[in-house]
């Protein structure tokens, strides 16, 4: 009966972060422009996502989601640092930062696949 129970919970678990996953991703989509212009990386992108998600009264599942399970410090200097609250909260954290990752690496992929090496020449010539 434990077993069954800890089975439901570990699936309850999976479901809710695959949510979570895909309203980043959303988010995330829609900053393609920074990532590959390089005025953002992924994991500032996630800061901001969280919080934003975080300032506002939760309305859905996700806000309710990440507000008890993901802190959001920010230091004197304006960096960031992602806490899981709970057991639970760390593996979301962790989901959440290898997505963003992730991510960062197939955008630039993808704006590098039509590139040329002469189009990182800084030193073009000038007539």
């Amino acid at each position: 009966m434990v077993s069954v129970i800890l089975s439901a919970l570990r699936q309850q678990l999976l479901l809710n972060n695959k949510m979570i996953l895909n309203e980043f991703s959303k988010y995330l989509q829609t900053r393609n422009n920074d990532i590959t212009s390089g005025s953002s990386t992924c994991t500032k992108i996630l800061c901001d996502w969280i919080k934003v998600v975080i300032n506002k009264n939760p309305k859905n599942h996700v806000d309710k989601i990440v507000h008890k399970e993901i802190m959001l410090a920010q230091n004197k200097s304006g960096d960031y640092l992602i806490v899981g609250k709970s057991d639970s909260g760390r593996v979301l954290v962790n989901a959440l930062y290898n997505y963003a990752l992730s991510y960062e690496h197939y955008i630039m992929g993808q704006w590098l696949q039509n590139k040329k090496p002469q189009d990182f020449n800084s030193n073009k010539k000038e007539h």
